[in-house]
């Protein structure tokens, strides 16, 4: 890329976007060595966050996502407390409330440095590390609603190694185990869930045998992409005596989390959201 080029960059999520965006727009940006800067033309396909108005130009307006559930708690006064490694850590920040890079009021962020290696080869991530800083802000009581991501799963399951994703699957149920624990202790409950699948199907299958599919030298074909696979919520509730409960249907979906912890807050759902699946038992 030399003077006087222009640069469109097409890509419609937000975070390795704004990186890059940073990159060639920022005049103090620190975060690499440069080496030198071409004056070129930059442009994104939109803008990627609009508080921080990057890129300055783009193509496309962002759509506006309004009263999300951390906009919605926040307005109600809720303190609501936030962690996840590096790799993650945009997923329960930046994009739970609406691709905005600040916080609202009665936030707390945590974020947990993660490795900078391949993930088959430290599987475990940082999971030790964010179930410490969820276990002590759970303690704390200071927050009424709290979130974390942990990676293992996705990152790991993106690399095919079976071995290795095993490992990443057995750290987050190490970490859940010291976890929940805690969450109970507090007098609270907790859902898990996940917004695909990924370490779930390790193994291309034959699209006609439905089998594993094999590779030229008989070995299992890695599956590296997420699944499409069906993700359970999970209800974990040692408090109320076994009284709440989910309901069983088969068109919920995302959508449906945030009414299903604000009827858990004893709160009704926003106007605009999606029905929950909370149910008393």
């Amino acid at each position: 890329i030399e003077d006087g080029d222009s640069v469109v960059f097409f890509n419609f999520r937000g975070d390795r976007a704004i990186e890059i965006t940073r990159a060639f727009e920022e005049a103090n940006f620190d975060k690499f060595d440069r080496v030198r800067v071409p004056r070129v033309t930059y442009a994104g396909m939109l803008q990627y966050d609009g508080d921080l108005k990057l890129p300055k130009r783009f193509l496309v307006d962002p759509p506006a996502i309004l009263d999300t559930m951390g906009e919605w708690f926040a307005k109600s006064g809720i303190t609501q407390f936030a962690c996840s490694e590096t790799q993650k850590f945009g997923h329960v920040t930046y994009f739970w409330n609406g691709n905005r890079s600040g916080k609202f009021e009665g936030e707390t962020w945590q974020e947990v440095p993660s490795d900078v290696v391949p993930f088959e080869q430290r599987p475990w991530m940082k999971a030790a590390e964010i179930a410490d800083a969820m276990i002590a802000a759970v303690q704390s009581g200071q927050y009424k609603v709290l979130r974390c991501n942990f990676a293992n799963g996705d990152m790991v399951g993106h690399t095919g190694n079976f071995r290795a994703a095993t490992m990443a699957v057995e750290a987050v149920d190490l970490a859940l185990a010291r976890l929940l624990p805690a969450i109970a202790a507090a007098g609270g409950v907790a859902l898990i869930t996940a917004d695909h699948g990924n370490a779930d199907e390790m193994f291309e299958l034959d699209k006609k045998t439905k089998q594993p599919a094999l590779n030229k030298d008989g070995s299992f074909k890695a599956k590296t992409a997420h699944t499409l696979n069906p993700v359970p919520l999970i209800l974990f509730d040692k408090v109320t005596g076994g009284r709440l409960g989910l309901k069983q249907t088969d068109t919920a979906g995302l959508s449906s989390i945030a009414a299903t912890v604000a009827n858990l807050l004893g709160l009704e759902k926003h106007a605009k959201w999606d029905e929950g699946v909370l149910e008393v038992i």
